[in-house]
């Protein structure tokens, strides 16, 4: 039960830290850009990549890979024309609800912080290392996730930079609360 405690503790301190970092300050908006022509990017999307799921362009089939002459016309089309990475899903049918995501978002954080807590209560380590080790944490989910897009992808670093401060800030402030929980008598 102290495990669940310190890891909902820690989901709700990162979910307040989600909210601030995303509606009060610039860092979830960091790499975001305002298309120049919404209405015209929204018809191409519209049909040119009609199913859901992420397209990215210029596209080479994986299995083309090994073909010289597809891969020759991939690599002259990706020197003149600038890359992208889509994700194109239904349309919002509660567009301006969030409860949804919200309540995803908090169980996801749960269950993360849940983790965390059962392996830093494993350990014989103090407030500070707890705290720090739950910032490793963010810093490890950062690495292994976000930046190998940023590597394969070309997200824009400023959205991967964006990415670090909300997980380690995140996890750092989340430890906190698991630490001061766990470190109780």
């Amino acid at each position: 039960m102290r495990i669940v405690i310190a890891a909902l503790l820690a989901a709700v301190v990162l979910f307040f830290w989600q909210f601030v970092s995303h509606m009060l300050l610039p860092v979830g908006e960091m790499g975001f850009r305002a298309p120049q022509n919404e209405d015209v990017v929204l018809s191409a999307v519209s049909s040119g990549l009609g199913q859901p799921g992420i397209y990215h362009l210029p596209h080479i089939d994986g299995a083309k890979m090994g073909d010289e002459a597809a891969v020759k016309a991939w690599a002259d089309k990706a020197k003149a024309h600038p890359f992208a990475f889509v994700v194109v899903a239904p349309p919002l049918q509660d567009a301006g609800s969030m409860g949804r995501e919200l309540g995803t978002q908090f169980v996801t954080n749960f269950l993360a912080a849940l983790l965390v807590a059962w392996l830093l209560a494993a350990t014989a380590w103090g407030f500070g290392a707890r705290v720090l080790g739950a910032a490793a944490f963010g810093v490890f989910g950062w690495l292994a996730n976000l930046v190998p897009q940023w590597t394969w992808y070309r997200f824009p670093a400023d959205f991967v930079i964006g990415g670090l401060i909300d997980q380690g800030v995140g996890w750092l402030l989340a430890g906190l609360a698991m630490a001061w929980w766990l470190g109780r008598r």
